[in-house]
């Protein structure tokens, strides 16, 4: 009886572990179709140049940098290709997951809008290499949309740094007061007071896009000068 019982186990357990073992393999094949692999590499191109396009049109920082946008498509067609590679082979799957986890990137991403689309390029690559086509061209056009409209809503009406030098307080009251009645909107970032001259710098929000104020602004008694500034709206104080 105990014999028959510790067959039954060893026969259980042989069973499963050929499961698991088909299971495995039948996940990996080491053959890889010529045509499946050049539509994977067409449909991550095409997303990536969809991810290309969308950059160059909502981004709104001061310097483009088409090197960076390029990078999009190339992180999208070289991770579905890592992607093809890994799933031919379970030792070359191992091996990829002990190679990848010693690279550090390094290069500073400043905007985290830049790091969204390197996230989005780099997973897009991904659930394209392992043949979700579906998902992978679905997903990017709902994110695509999302980042559309939020972004260029939010980029509808550009900040503005006002950068005023100006003697003493009569002629500070006097450059805020007449902000108050030529802007939507202001708030200061920064002032530096010296002897005999104050500096201030001032996020202002435009009236129909109209500049003409700082010309009036350099009229006033004690006004030195007035330099206005478009940026994304990140300062940073020295």
């Amino acid at each position: 009886m105990d014999q028959t019982t510790t067959q039954a186990a060893t026969d259980a357990t042989t069973n499963f572990s050929d499961v698991i073992k088909n299971s495995v393999l039948t996940n990996f094949s080491s053959d890889i179709s010529i045509v499946k692999m050049l539509l994977t590499m067409a449909i991550a191109f095409l997303i990536g140049l969809f991810i290309f396009i969308l950059y160059k049109r909502v981004f709104s920082g001061v310097l483009y940098s088409k090197s960076f946008n390029v990078a999009l498509i190339g992180m999208t067609l070289i991770t579905s290709l890592v992607i093809i590679a890994i799933n031919s082979s379970l030792v070359l799957s191992l091996g990829m997951v002990g190679a990848l986890s010693i690279v550090r990137f390094r290069t500073p991403i400043k905007d985290p809008i830049d790091l969204i689309f390197l996230f989005w390029a780099a997973v897009a690559g991904i659930v394209t290499g392992a043949g979700f086509y579906t998902l992978a061209i679905i997903g990017s056009v709902i994110i695509g949309l999302v980042l559309f409209i939020f972004i260029k809503k939010a980029s509808f009406e550009t900040p503005y740094l006002l950068v005023i030098s100006c003697q003493g307080n009569e002629s500070e009251k006097s450059v805020l007061e007449k902000l108050n009645t030529s802007v939507k909107r202001f708030n200061v970032k920064q002032k530096t007071v010296t002897a005999g001259n104050i500096e201030m710098t001032l996020e202002v929000r435009l009236s129909n896009d109209e500049s003409s104020f700082v010309n009036q602004i350099t009229e006033l008694d004690g006004v030195r000068n007035a330099v206005l500034i478009s940026y994304s709206g990140d300062y940073v104080s020295q």
